[in-house]
């Protein structure tokens, strides 16, 4: 077994309560989730790596806001949303959040057509 060392990291508050309650449901701790999650992008970026495939690389940096969808899809070779957001799925990455402003701009665009 791999030595375990302690480190001192920030997580925003809400998530963690969220965390806890689905460490809580799933009868582990959030170490344990972390731990995993960690584990899984380490593990999966570095096979990616040694086969000199890019695709994870690409798929990580539009989950982390780094490319617009347009850019991934044309880096994979995807021609629609709905097959880059199962790729990300395939990949157990989250989609990017959207800008505050353009979510709240999409909220009230929705509103006005609702009055």
């Amino acid at each position: 077994m791999a030595e375990t060392v302690n480190f001192t990291g920030a997580v925003d508050r809400e998530l963690l309560k969220r965390a806890k309650i689905i460490a809580a449901k799933s009868d582990t701790s959030v170490n344990a989730l972390f731990n995993a999650e960690l584990r899984y992008l380490v593990e999966t970026f570095e096979a990616a790596e040694v086969s000199g495939n890019q695709n994870f690389k690409t798929l990580l940096d539009f989950s982390l806001g780094r490319i617009d969808s347009n850019v991934a899809m044309s880096t994979l070779g995807i021609d629609s949303d709905e097959d880059l957001f199962l790729v990300m799925a395939q990949a157990h990455l989250p989609l990017p959040r959207l800008p505050e402003a353009q979510t709240q701009s999409m909220v009230d665009s929705l509103h006005a057509l609702a009055s």
